[in-house]
């Protein structure tokens, strides 16, 4: 025999109108603030969640022509092409390899620049580094290649011609496996320290003068200033970023990589995106991409929520 629930009480009822009621009062209280986060939310809502439908893809037989529904499922046929692939241990190795040298290198280069710049005292000149520094950030990922290319050219590069007059003779660097992660992490910090550096100084900012006075009042020199206040002071910021970064290790993005690499450097320099773009893109297995990508997508989460929890028990700071 079925038992049907009945009518909520009335205490229930009451606490749900005045929490309707609250609601109401809050959403006209705040209907600027509302406004004026709405694009965000649009975007996220259209550009970011919206699109989570389409997974699916990675397990079916995906057909233009039937669609996403219309198309045969697959189950993991998709996954077990790519792990059963030759390439597979060589782009995993590949990704995790150029994160982790890019998470080494390019991570403290910023907070060292921020530190650095605080401790100039000649405010035009501060502002001229600091605009020297953010410049590239603003230059196309394909502007910059192309000057990576030109530089290193063997024949009229200015690299090589620097080392033919040092006797060194030309180097084809982009032909030479070694040099690849050099020149691929060596451009990537270039492009991005001045930019990166600008959310250190805002946390450096916001450290409380007092404390670098009564600290000089007490005899410190200003590299104990800098390691006993300023570090502890932007030290919140820096775990929230390094967070975010060890959640991206496997998505190494594939468009400089496209621009730099060739046959004669895949052993170093495919990854799982450009695997992804030639075999799932330009072979038109867009099941395979999706597949792959949403592997990609397990993993980093994985890591992220591993990494904040690790966060949390040892620093107590996270990001949730």
């Amino acid at each position: 025999m079925k038992l049907e629930r009945g009518p909520l009480p009335l205490a229930a009822w009451k606490k749900r109108e005045r929490g309707l009621v609250r609601l109401a009062r809050n959403i006209r209280r705040d209907k600027f603030l509302l406004l004026l986060v709405s694009p965000a939310l649009a975007y996220y809502l259209l550009f970011e969640y919206l699109p989570m439908y389409g997974v699916i893809i990675a397990f079916k037989d995906f057909s233009p022509m039937k669609g996403i529904l219309g198309s045969p499922w697959a189950g993991l046929k998709w996954f077990q092409q790519f792990f059963d692939s030759i390439y597979a241990a060589r782009v995993i190795k590949n990704t995790l390899l150029l994160s982790t040298y890019m998470l080494l290198w390019s991570f403290p280069v910023p907070i060292l620049f921020a530190l650095l710049l605080n401790e100039l005292k000649n405010a035009l000149f501060k502002r001229v580094v600091q605009t020297v520094s953010y410049l590239p950030h603003f230059i196309s990922i394909v502007v910059i290649s192309g000057m990576i290319i030109s530089f290193l050219s063997p024949a009229e590069g200015v690299v090589n011609m620097l080392l033919v007059q040092l006797g060194i003779g030309p180097i084809n660097f982009l032909n030479e496996p070694d040099w690849f992660r050099t020149i691929y992490i060596g451009s990537g910090i270039w492009q991005t320290f001045g930019w990166s550096s600008i959310i250190y100084l805002a946390a450096i900012m916001s450290i409380d003068p007092s404390l670098y006075e009564a600290a000089k009042m007490d005899g410190a020199k200003r590299w104990q200033g800098i390691l006993y206040i300023t570090i502890p002071g932007i030290l919140p910021t820096i775990i929230i970023l390094l967070i975010m970064n060890l959640g991206h290790m496997m998505s190494v993005g594939f468009e400089k990589i496209i621009l730099l690499y060739n046959p004669a450097t895949y052993e170093v320099s495919d990854v799982i995106s450009t695997f992804v773009y030639r075999r799932g893109l330009e072979g038109a297995e867009y099941g395979f991409a999706a597949a792959v990508g949403l592997f990609n997508s397990v993993v980093n989460f994985t890591l992220l929520v591993m990494v904040n929890r690790i966060s949390r028990k040892i620093s107590g700071i996270g990001l949730w």
